[in-house]
C-alpha cells in the first residue's frame, strides 16, 4: 500500500520555513557545508564517523539536504509505503529527513523496531500512552466518497494534546476483505493514532490533518497484492543494536 503525501503551512510558518531556506542558501553557509564535505573525505574524519554511525548518518543527510540547494520542501516526505506479510509489517517513508528510517513490526516478538538504513543500526520502540481513549472524539459521517473505486466513509477525529486540540478527517472503507487495521496499527502508528483506528471501520485510504500553522494529506494511491519475501521482514544481520 502507498500513500502520496502533502503538506501546507501558514504564511507565517512558511516565512520561517523561507528564511531557513534563505539562509542555507547563502554563500556562507554554502563555503561552510562545502568545507564540512572536504573535511568528511579525510581518512581519519571517516574513521570517526564509522566508529560513530548514527552521527554519520546525520551528517550524511545534512549533505543530501544542503546538495539539494537548500529546499526546504525536501524535509517533507514525497510517499508511505506499508507492506504486509502475514501479521509482520514494514514501513518505509520516501524522501524527506526520515527517507532513511524503515519500522519493522514483528508479530512474534510484538515489537516494532527501527531501522537506520545508512547507519546500519536498529532499535526496539517503546513508549507508553500519553493519551486516553476520552481525549479522542471520533465521528462517523453520512458522507461518502470514491478512493481508489473503494466507497469510503468520513470520520472526524478530535484530539487535544498538550493543551492543542487537532483536527483530523478520516476516509476508511470496509470493502477491502484481510486487512484490519484495528491489530495492524498497534504496531507503528503510535499509541496516540491507534485510539483512532480502534473507534473506527475500516481501512482509511485518505488521512487529512486539519492545524492552525499546519496541514497534511495521505491518501493511498496505490494498493498492490504480491508475494513479497521473506528476508524483507527480519532484522538485518549486519545491522548493529543501538
Amino acid at each position: 500500500m502507498t500513500w502520496k503525501i502533502s503538506a501546507e503551512m501558514d504564511p507565517a510558518t512558511k516565512a520561517k520555513m523561507d528564511a531557513a531556506q534563505q539562509k542555507m542558501n547563502d554563500p556562507d553557509t554554502q563555503a561552510q557545508m562545502k568545507e564540512m564535505k572536504e573535511k568528511m573525505n579525510d581518512p581519519e574524519f571517516k574513521k570517526m564517523m564509522e566508529a560513530n554511525p548514527q552521527l554519520k548518518a546525520q551528517m550524511d543527510q545534512m549533505m543530501k539536504m544542503s546538495e539539494g540547494g537548500g529546499d526546504m520542501a525536501s524535509y517533507m516526505p514525497k510517499a508511505f509505503v506499508v507492506r504486509i506479510k502475514n501479521q509482520d509489517v514494514l514501513t518505509h517513508m520516501e524522501g524527506g529527513i526520515m527517507g532513511n528510517i524503515d519500522m519493522l513490526y514483528l508479530a512474534n516478538k510484538n515489537t516494532t523496531y527501527k531501522i537506520n538504513r545508512e547507519a546500519k543500526t536498529y532499535s526496539a520502540m517503546t513508549g507508553t500512552d500519553t493519551m486516553k481513549v476520552k481525549d479522542v472524539k471520533i465521528t462517523k459521517t453520512s458522507e461518502t466518497a470514491k478512493i481508489l473505486n473503494y466507497t469510503c466513509t468520513k470520520y472526524t477525529a478530535e484530539s487535544t494534546q498538550q493543551g492543542h486540540t487537532i483536527h483530523q478527517i478520516f476516509w476508511a472503507t470496509t470493502e477491502i476483505k484481510g486487512l484490519d487495521m484495528k491489530s495492524l496499527s498497534r504496531h507503528s502508528m503510535g499509541n496516540n493514532q491507534r485510539m483512532f483506528y480502534e473507534k473506527m471501520d475500516g481501512v482509511p485510504l485518505k488521512i487529512e490533518l486539519k492545524d492552525p500553522k499546519f496541514g497534511m494529506t495521505m491518501e493511498v494511491s496505490e494498493i498492490k497484492k504480491q508475494s513479497l519475501p521473506a528476508s524483507d521482514f527480519v532484522l538485518p544481520k549486519d545491522y548493529k543494536a543501538e
